[in-house]
């Protein structure tokens, strides 16, 4: 049976940090709401140059604290993007108009003028189109070849 004898310099393991939870009042580092949104922080920085309402604190060299009301905030800007199909330019629409607020949802479709949407469905209409020439093209060669 083999001891082993402590090197000097080795750092003994430690267990694994733990956290307390935050209270809701608390302020937040952007790794915190990105973890919280599930968004990498570029795009929370990215948000910050779309959105002059997002206002974080920044600390000495560069820190980031979101206050709760721009985490909310944040959080309503990330569900109109990714779930509600909104373009940057629409929840900016949203916030100007103040139709974007934390106690009530948006609308529940997108306006398609001048947006993402308006431009796929004309796209679409312009793809089955061009589909159904080709189509018709493919059976006028068929015949030919017979």
């Amino acid at each position: 049976m083999t001891v082993r004898i402590p090197d000097l310099f080795e750092t003994p393991p430690r267990a694994p940090a733990r956290r307390a939870a935050k209270s809701a009042e608390a302020f937040r580092t952007i790794s915190e709401v990105a973890d919280e949104l599930e968004v990498p922080q570029h795009v929370l920085r990215f948000w910050e140059s779309k959105f002059p309402q997002v206002k974080p604190l920044k600390r000495a060299g560069g820190r980031r604290y979101y206050r709760p009301d721009d985490v909310v905030l944040l959080r309503r800007i990330r569900q109109c993007l990714y779930e509600q199909g909104y373009t940057i330019k629409g929840v900016q629409k949203l916030l100007r108009e103040g139709a974007l607020k934390a106690d009530e949802p948006p609308r529940a479709s997108p306006p398609t003028t001048g947006t993402r949407v308006a431009k796929s469905d004309n796209l679409r209409a312009e793809l089955m189109e061009i589909r159904a020439e080709l189509i018709a093209l493919r059976d006028i060669l068929k015949k030919a070849q017979r």
